[in-house]
């Protein structure tokens, strides 16, 4: 079954990186869900909506924009051209940058900021995107 990403590349567009989201990033919902299981299963529902919001995150560079899809039922999407962006930020605090996990914020010309919340490998995610920004232009 194809993802969303798939499913939306325009013509000549392929796949350069795939993001994903951090376990750690999640670790308050999954340690909460985790306490509340015995309270009459509240816990698994904790945990399946932590299972969700993972499974249901797309994050990925393509040779012409960066797309980051969130939601299963409710879809929300951020997608800029990669010639587009003029700046991409990181913010990583102290557990992310021991777990390797962080935000990026795009910014970019006529566009408001884009944050994009709690992305696994942050730094590798901004210079993939930087070597296709400069691939292309």
């Amino acid at each position: 079954m194809a993802t969303y990403v798939e499913k939306n590349l325009v013509s000549g567009e392929k796949i350069i990186y795939k993001g994903q989201l951090s376990l750690w990033h999640l670790a308050p919902n999954i340690i909460a869900g985790v306490l509340l299981l015995p309270v009459f299963g509240l816990g698994l529902l904790v945990l399946l909506g932590v299972l969700i919001r993972y499974k249901s995150t797309e994050l990925a560079i393509t040779n012409k924009r960066i797309v980051a899809k969130f939601g299963f039922i409710r879809r929300s999407t951020v997608e800029i051209g990669v010639r587009k962006i003029e700046s991409i930020q990181v913010h990583q605090g102290i557990l992310g940058r021991l777990f390797n996990f962080g935000s990026i914020v795009m910014a970019g010309a006529g566009n408001p900021q884009a944050p994009i919340p709690g992305i696994s490998q942050p730094m590798e995610f901004r210079k993939r995107f930087l070597e296709q920004q400069e691939a292309s232009a």
